[in-house]
């Protein structure tokens, strides 16, 4: 199993192909669509993210102590981006997910390259797969 470095560091160089925005951003949307569908069921209020402008629900799984990643958006390059969160970080621990310093998304040039309203989105799906990541490490160490 891949570290969460080694996958941002595959991330960084698949963007790297591309000089510009416009693939990248085409780039994003293929990955959006090849996310997982999430079953309608985890469309719910509390699965939504707060801060973004477009609809995204995040559906978090544990099993075997690594965190599970589910995923879906109404907006196509939102999708693309929490495709990507999912990829770094889905099947890892909550201790690697913590710990990890996601900095693939400055290297890939994608939070310069976003509007401030969708970095916000950005930072508040990291910020909810980090907070699944810690309810889950202190239901263990309970």
């Amino acid at each position: 199993m891949k570290t969460i470095n080694e996958l941002q560091d595959e991330v960084i160089e698949e963007f790297a192909d591309f000089d510009d925005w416009m693939d990248k951003y085409q780039m994003l949307i293929d990955l959006g669509n090849n996310l997982n569908v999430l079953d309608d069921k985890y469309k719910t209020e509390q699965n939504l993210i707060d801060g973004c402008q477009s609809r995204v629900w995040i559906q978090c799984d544990c099993e075997d102590g690594r965190l599970r990643f589910t995923a879906d958006s109404d907006a196509l390059i939102v999708k693309g981006i929490i495709a990507l969160l999912i990829l770094v970080l889905s099947d890892h621990t909550p201790t690697e997910i913590l710990e990890a310093n996601l900095y693939f998304i400055d290297r890939i040039g994608l939070r310069e390259h976003l509007s401030p309203i969708r970095s916000n989105g950005l930072l508040a799906m990291v910020k909810r797969i980090k907070s699944y990541a810690l309810a889950y490490q202190s239901k263990e160490n309970n």
